[in-house]
């Protein structure tokens, strides 16, 4: 019984006792003369107890049910282990078709006492830059080496990009490591999908930034560059993005919390999923990307997207792209390998020697050739082995012991003209050689 409940019965009592008018009592309680009548009439009848409210431990009819509790309990600790409330109830409604507000899995959680790393956050302090105004002006990138699979799998890198203006994801790659074919192959994505932003904000790794800031080829410093291109620079720049570095995490601070928002999300959803492979992980991204965009997307101030119109042949601008030079016999050298290049009519692609031939390596590791601006395929060229000569080996010399009756066996008797040096000489010979 709390204190107002204790306040009503003792003023009650008082007016069935004859102690306090109606009117008093409505007073002291706040309620009309009716109710006071009403409520004095019952305790008449059914005593004190008519006091106390119907619904005293009744459940109310939009309760949740006692089966349902238990199942957001049981999946709380082991598939949805480390969703955050809001997520859990986004997955409930979507695998179990359970409609339940995250508020309430808040509170059933906690008096299962079940703590949440999500529920509450500490107040941070920091001056957040506005965003783009419109939609494809700057897309942030970067990669995050995370425990994906858990111990499903190998520990990965997630190489993303983010829109700056909606925070939608424009594309998303798994890769072994953070590595440059990453980072192509979300270029090729959002080329594919037409999301190529106007510029592009990363760190400074050396996937990005070359460096070797002092090694630029002729050309390069006739152009005006100052710094050497890194294979992601140059498909940048012929893509027409403007790359944008970053000099400190805070800075692309959009990115580093996005890490954060799938690293609970996506690990879980992976997870129900059962993938426990790379080739598997990348081929669930596409579906989380819809999700995610439709879920957390907001609109940018100014409608009108701002996205670059993507080259036909894209597929030669996002690879690498390496320089050789033509062999006389118009081949060239790659890797180890000889090749030569075929037009599209099948024949074999005449090279002046000494010319440039620029080697593309795609994403899906073949090989193709730009010579004088037309693209051709590779061949591996195979030369004939040389034939075997047939050369004689030359006798091998024998060097003999001279006779008793060799010169040099005997006596050194030195000519008139011979100096005493030349004697000396000869007889340090002939003591060095007593063996004879």
């Amino acid at each position: 019984m709390n204190q107002k409940e204790a306040r009503r019965v003792y003023v009650m009592e008082q007016v069935v006792q004859g102690q306090l008018t109606v009117s008093q009592a409505a007073s002291l309680l706040s309620l009309s003369e009716r109710q006071i009548k009403r409520l004095k009439k019952g305790v008449k009848e059914e005593g004190i107890s008519f006091l106390a409210h119907k619904n005293r431990q009744r459940k109310p009819k939009h309760a949740i049910p006692e089966e349902t509790r238990q199942k957001v309990v049981t999946l709380a600790q082991s598939d949805y282990k480390g969703a955050s409330c809001s997520h859990m109830a986004e997955l409930l409604d979507t695998y179990q078709q359970i409609s339940i507000s995250p508020r309430s899995i808040r509170r059933i959680l906690n008096m299962a006492g079940i703590l949440n790393g999500h529920s509450r956050k500490a107040p941070r302090r920091r001056r957040r830059r506005e965003r783009m105004p419109k939609e494809g002006i700057l897309a942030q990138i970067d990669a995050s080496p995370f425990a994906w699979l858990e111990d499903r799998g190998p520990k990965m890198s997630l190489h993303g990009a983010v829109d700056d203006a909606t925070g939608k994801i424009l594309g998303l790659h798994f890769e072994y490591q953070e590595c440059l074919n990453g980072y192509l192959n979300v270029l090729m994505q959002m080329a594919q999908n037409d999301t190529l932003t106007q510029r592009v904000y990363s760190d400074l790794h050396a996937i990005f930034f070359s460096p070797k800031k002092d090694k630029l080829s002729i050309e390069e410093e006739l152009a005006g560059k100052k710094v050497a291109l890194t294979q992601f620079g140059r498909v940048l720049e012929e893509l027409g993005m403007v790359h944008i570095p970053s000099y400190s995490p805070q800075a692309k601070g959009r990115v580093e919390r996005f890490w954060g928002t799938l690293q609970h999300r996506l690990v879980i959803e992976m997870r129900i999923a059962g993938i426990s492979t790379l080739e598997e992980a990348n081929a669930f991204l596409p579906a989380f990307i819809d999700n995610f965009n439709r879920r957390f997307a907001v609109e940018p101030a100014d409608p009108e997207p701002a996205y670059l119109s993507s080259p036909k042949n894209v597929e030669c601008i996002i690879c690498l792209k390496e320089k050789r030079q033509a062999s006389n016999g118009s081949t060239i050298s790659y890797h180890g390998k000889t090749y030569r290049l075929r037009k599209k009519d099948g024949s074999i692609a005449l090279l002046r020697p000494r010319s440039q031939v620029l080697v593309l390596t795609h994403l899906d590791g073949s090989l193709s050739a730009l010579y004088e601006g037309n693209r051709l395929s590779l061949e591996v060229f195979a030369a004939a082995p040389p034939r075997a000569q047939n050369v004689k080996e030359k006798p091998k010399h024998n060097a003999s012991k001279p006779t008793s009756c060799h010169p040099w066996r005997k006596k050194f008797l030195p000519p008139p003209m011979a100096t005493e040096a030349d004697i000396y000489c000869r007889e340090r010979y002939l003591k060095k050689n007593s063996k004879f």
